[in-house]
């Protein structure tokens, strides 16, 4: 079974997909006039501005939406993703990560876009969106199907990926570096899950809204410090990562070698796994987030990618690099591990293993919301108490349990995901691109605001 879903998972995130995430990121960057990269200064002007929300507009602020993004894309993918990427494809995968990155940043904004212009109210008077009711607003109900079809993928992938798997992996690395049993994990995972999860957005995003930004900025300051250590290194790590993008990495030390294919291959997709641009994921936090601009919302929400993969996963890569710990023939977390404990002997390793399971706690809180959002869709509110009680359930099995084949199917599903969320990317660009022109101006910041009044999206 284990070959079976690894032919699968072949195939699903095969050259097709790649391409097809990477055309939809690259067609909206042109439709929007390379606007998300022209404004990733303004971006992060309003990502600052947005720790305050409109009342009335949302449940949390679009801040506290953003951390929440990032708690579920920076996780394993920054650390062991990178790491497997470059084991895989040589350093060049580092540069081909970038330009996903780059490209995505329009993916993100237009999901963000999308989903909250299109979301609408529950019962109970609460703002929902995402993908499935872009979908269903968006494109009308003879494609409400592709809503639901988006929405049971990401339900159900939710409990693997989401759950389940980082669980695992922090079990994992608890278990390695410190000996903590998992069982002892799982039930700290139980209570600690319980305590932020059955509090609903609300509490997930108070959790996020510290518990992020100390982690990434706590992980990047430790990576300075590597670099700080081999600051001799850098240049020739950036002339390596630049020069193996475009022509094949020969086989030194333990590096087996890898072709240009290769670097392209697992860059691109790592990318993907890690700031999850063209999921879908980003919208359904972002449209609880209180604005009344999709353009605002979705100029805050982009920013996600740029920090999770231009930032924290750089970090790592550039670790790896001017180490030399890339040639070593480890791969994964052990790689990240190794080149960290070539400048902090001795505590490397548990440094990247504390890493680890904190990353992947937050991706655990961060993806409880999305699941919940896709239940909710697909069978209505009342599902929302008892999928809450069963994620927090999920995080103890996933601690104590093997998952090699609950990694696979939550893999392919992630996959499956994207398809729904790029076609209404594709359908609804015109949308996408009117909104733009609408609410620029209005919603970039004032001293952004004065210089870019007139820059308009072109309309090619």
């Amino acid at each position: 079974m284990t070959d079976w879903l690894s032919s699968i998972n072949s195939f699903v995130w095969g050259p097709a997909l790649l391409v097809l995430i990477l055309g939809t990121g690259f067609y909206l960057q042109l439709r929007l006039g390379a606007m998300p990269i022209r404004l990733i200064g303004p971006g992060f002007r309003l990502l600052w501005r947005g720790r305050s929300g409109e009342p009335g507009m949302g449940e949390i602020t679009p801040f506290a939406a953003l951390m929440t993004c990032l708690s579920a894309t920076i996780g394993v993918g920054n650390i062991a993703g990178v790491a497997t990427a470059i084991a895989l494809g040589g350093p060049g995968a580092v540069f081909w990560m970038w330009i996903t990155a780059l490209v995505g940043m329009a993916t993100k904004y237009g999901e963000v876009v999308l989903s909250v212009h299109f979301r609408e109210r529950d019962a109970a008077g609460r703002w929902v969106g995402g993908p499935m009711y872009a979908i269903r607003n968006g494109l009308g109900p003879r494609w409400a199907w592709l809503g639901v079809a988006f929405a049971i993928f990401g339900g159900l992938a939710g409990f693997g990926i989401g759950n389940m798997v980082q669980a695992n992996t922090i079990a994992a690395a608890l278990q390695g570096s410190f000996a903590v049993d998992p069982r002892v994990t799982g039930v700290v995972l139980f209570v600690l899950t319980s305590a932020v999860v059955l509090g609903g957005i609300r509490r997930i995003a108070a959790v996020a809204r510290w518990l992020v930004p100390f982690m990434a900025i706590g992980y990047v300051a430790v990576s300075l410090i590597v670099l700080i250590v081999h600051a001799g290194a850098i240049p020739q790590a950036f002339a390596t990562i630049v020069g193996s993008a475009f022509t094949p990495a020969a086989a030194t030390g333990g590096f087996a070698g890898a072709a240009v294919a290769a670097a392209i291959r697992y860059g691109v997709a790592r990318g993907i796994f890690s700031n999850e641009a063209g999921l879908g994921t980003a919208g359904i936090a972002q449209a609880a987030g209180a604005s009344s601009s999709p353009v605002r919302s979705g100029l805050i929400g982009m920013m996600g990618t740029f920090i999770d993969t231009i930032i924290v996963c750089s970090m790592t890569g550039l670790v790896i690099v001017v180490t030399g710990a890339w040639t070593s023939g480890e791969t994964g977390a052990e790689l990240t591990q190794r080149a960290f404990d070539s400048a902090l002997p001795g505590l490397g390793s548990e440094i990247v293993a504390v890493s680890i399971s904190v990353f992947a706690i937050t991706t655990l809180f961060g993806w409880a919301y999305y699941g919940e959002r896709c239940w909710q869709f697909l069978v209505g509110a009342w599902s929302i108490l008892p999928y809450r009680a069963l994620w927090c359930v999920g995080a103890f099995a996933g601690a104590v349990t093997q998952l090699d084949v609950a990694w696979m199917i939550a893999d392919t599903l992630n996959a499956l995901m994207a398809i729904p969320n790029l076609i209404a990317l594709l359908a609804l660009s015109p949308v996408i691109v009117k909104l733009t022109r609408e609410q620029l101006a209005d919603a970039l910041p004032v001293p952004a605001q004065r210089t870019d009044r007139t820059s308009s999206p072109s309309s090619s």
